[in-house]
Formats: structure tokens, sequence, C-alpha cells
């Protein structure tokens, strides 16, 4: 199976034969140091997910499903537990906790967090096959570069009901699993058939505070990693999944753009438009955030001296936030716009302690129950390619205050110095109570010279 199959005018083929093709000697320097980045703020996320009872359930059944294995060589690293086991179960568990603490990091125009389901199966992977440092980078840049296109022309209305991080996420995965196990063209093709068929991700879970979101990231990564090895092995999907009358588009979107899915292929570095997340929230709920910081900072506002919050939003940020009206868990607060005001306005931030501990506090539930969404025209025709904040502040002597930020913490544009990831890494760790400082200072070691690796070991000590 060599070559380019039929239909190679198609952008599934053009996608699948990018993904196959990439030379880490092609990807940029800043682009690779991103990366780097990008790998380091991954970590500390699924570090930080350690704890929570959903994770912990997938870990379980992880463990009952797969073997456990002796650490080291040829086995897969579980980050939660430094446990070993195959490549498919440490994907999937490290893939769960990633993406529970709301710090993994997001790319604004396909609303996609990448690193929780490409991270995941390539280090997996790498570590199970002895792949190189430079391997693991340039793997992980195809997920990044496939997964964000695909997410783009999935578009706006794939997003009002679909979660994209588990949809295109699949996709994402099998291509970073399959430019690792260095399929050609013809094989990447049917992998990313295999994992656009088996696509899935809903965000009705959020009404009911259920566990699905890292279900979705779990399956993403593990799904997308058994398409590229049964490609590997000579199974065949679709060759034009994405964009065929019966494929992904024609099924998950309204509005899809098959152009997105080439953009600047080799030229454009969508890896390098990611951004890193600041509050420990739904991302949807951070321009607003920035946004209320400012008026209290500008005008040394009290939380007190607050009547009312608008919230001045896109039309996204209406469906997935607008559900959650009385937040009943600590994750579906995050989702609540008011929850995460109320906390910026009593604690200047909202962090995972802050979250922890004060989410139904009777002051910030009191604050909650002031703070209302409209949409705003000019925020939501600059969404998703950007993220514009806008707030106004009424206070309780009759004052109205404006908030505006025009590109968020995190962002390209006002994004983390590698300090700032570096202490993110730390405190997100801290928090899973799951490496202490000597050991995530190895792994920061580690990561930075993570393109001098002859072979991909263990991250943590």
């Amino acid at each position: 199976m060599t070559g380019v199959p039929p239909g190679a005018d198609s952008a599934s083929v053009a996608l699948a034969t990018f993904a196959a093709t990439l030379r880490f000697e092609q990807i940029p320097a800043p682009v690779v140091r991103r990366a780097e980045e990008l790998l380091l703020d991954w970590v500390g996320s699924a570090l930080a997910g350690r704890n929570a009872r959903a994770v912990q359930s997938i870990a379980r059944f992880a463990t009952t499903m797969g073997p456990a294995l002796a650490r080291g060589s040829g086995t897969s690293e579980v980050l939660i537990s430094r446990a070993a086991t195959t490549p498919m179960f440490a994907a999937m568990v490290n893939a769960a906790a990633s993406h529970v603490a709301e710090q993994d990091d997001v790319h604004n125009g396909s609303v996609f967090h990448p690193g929780a389901v490409v991270f995941p199966p390539v280090l997996a992977v790498a570590q199970a096959i002895g792949a190189t440092g430079q391997e693991l980078l340039t793997a992980s840049v195809v997920g990044y570069e496939v997964g964000i296109r695909v997410g783009e022309f999935l578009g706006r209305s794939h997003y009002r009901v679909f979660h994209t991080t588990g949809t295109a996420g699949t996709v994402a995965a099998a291509a970073a699993v399959g430019r690792l196990l260095e399929l050609d063209a013809a094989q990447m093709v049917h992998a990313l058939g295999s994992a656009g068929t088996q696509a899935a991700g809903l965000w009705e879970f959020l009404r009911d505070a259920a566990d699905s979101k890292q279900l979705h990231t779990a399956k993403a990564a593990s799904d997308g990693l058994m398409a590229a090895y049964l490609a590997a092995d000579g199974f065949t999907g679709a060759r034009r999944i994405l964009e065929g009358p019966q494929g992904m588009a024609a099924g998950m979107s309204t509005d899809a753009n098959p152009a997105r899915l080439t953009d600047g292929l080799g030229q454009r570095w969508a890896l390098a438009e990611t951004s890193f997340k600041y509050h420990a929230s739904c991302r949807h709920t951070h321009p607003a955030a920035d946004a209320l910081q400012q008026v209290m900072r500008v005008h040394a506002l009290r939380a007190e001296e607050i009547a009312h919050v608008t919230a001045h939003v896109h039309q996204a940020a209406i469906d997935v936030l607008g559900p959650v009206t009385d937040p009943r868990t600590v994750h579906q607060s995050k989702f609540s716009m008011g929850s995460v005001l109320g906390l910026i306005a009593l604690f200047g931030r909202a962090g995972l302690t802050e979250f922890d501990a004060h989410y139904l506090d009777a002051r910030v539930v009191a604050l909650r129950e002031q703070v209302h969404m409209v949409l705003d025209e000019e925020v939501d025709a600059a969404y998703p390619q950007r993220w514009i904040g806008k707030v106004s502040v009424r206070t309780t002597d009759g004052r109205t205050l404006q908030g505006r930020v025009d590109e968020p913490k995190g962002d390209p544009g006002n994004t983390l110095s590698r300090a700032e990831i570096e202490d993110k890494a730390r405190r997100l760790a801290a928090y899973g109570e799951a490496a202490n400082d000597a050991e995530m200072d190895a792994v920061i070691s580690r990561i930075w010279a993570l393109a001098d690796w002859s072979r991909v070991e263990t991250l943590l000590p």
C-alpha cells in the first residue's frame, strides 16, 4: 500500500499526505519551541486531573481491561499513577486526566483543545516504540496542524452541538500516531477515515453535570491511536471521510468549508496560534473574566460595590454556558459565567483552589445571580478568530463602568513566557498531588531538551 490513493485531488488526501510526509527539518525552530511549551503545559494539566472522580473511574476501567506492565523501555507511562501499560490504555487515562482542570490549551479559530488529544497518544506510542524526541515533536506538530484544520473546517454550526475536541480530536490523534508509525500517504488516508467514522462528543452532558467530557478526550486519543495502528496493518477507511457526501461535515455541520482543511499547509503553522489557558474555567469565560479584572483594577472596585455585570459575548458562549444556570459540581461551575465572574470579583482570580473552595460560597452565588450574558454584534463577528472580552458593570452607587480586552491572557499576542509556563505546570502538579517541585524540575529539563533525545523514555522520575 504505497503512494497516494485515487481521489488525490480531495482535501482529505491532501491533509493526509501532509501528515505522512512532514519532516522535523521542515518545522521552523519557533514552532518546535512552542510545541515543547505546549507539551509541558499539557503535562501540568494531566497531573492536575489526577484525583478527579471521573478520571479515577476511567483509570480503573483501564486497569481492569489493560495489562499492568513493568515500567521502562517498550511500555507507556500513565502520568497520574506512574504505572506502565499498553499505549492505548495509557493514552486513554492521560487524555481523560488532561481535560478536567480546564487548564489545557485551546486554538481559538477551531475552538479545539489540541493538547488533550494529541500528546497522550503521541507520548504513549513514542515510549512504546522507542521513537526519538524529534519524532515525537514532529508527530505532535502533525496532530495539531491536522486537528486544528478539521475543527476550522467543521465550523461554528458543528460546535453548537458537538464537542470539537472529541470529534476533530479523534482525527488529530490518528494523524499524530500515524506519523510516528511512519504511515505512507495512502495508509494515512485510511487512518483518518477510520478515525472520522468514530468521532463523537455531544455538549448535552453540561446540562446534567455529567462526566462525558473526560470520556470525549479519552476516546478521541485511544480511537485515533487504534485507527492509525489498524491502517498500518492494512485496514481501510473512507477516502473522503471529512468532506464526502456522507462524511463528517455532511452529518455534523451546516457551514463546513473544505478550503480550511488545506489552508497554508506547510506555511501557516496553526500550532503557533494555540493559546494557553490562564483561568481554570471554560475558555468562553476568559475574555469577560479578563475584562472584569481590568475594571476591578482600574477603578479599585470591591466586590460589594457591584450591583450587576453584563458580559457581552459571542453566540457560542451563550450556547455552551447558557444551559448552566445552577452549577452543582466544581466542574459544572467552570461553565458558569456568573460563577467565574463572581470568583474574579471576590478573589481577583478564578483558579483551581478558588473553584474548589468557593464555587458554592454564598457571596459567589449572590454575584452569580447578578451576571447576565448578552449577544454582542462586534464580539460575535470577530469570533472565533478573535475572542474579545467586554463587560459593563453597574455599581451600587449608580455608575456604569466598561471593561474591554482585545486579546485575553494566554493568546499568542498576550502569551505566557517560559517562566510562566513552568510556574503554571508546577502549580498544576502540586494541585493534583502528583509531583513535587524537584520532580517537576526534572520534567521541565527533560522537555526543554526533548529534541536531543535518542529515545523517548518516561517523563516523570
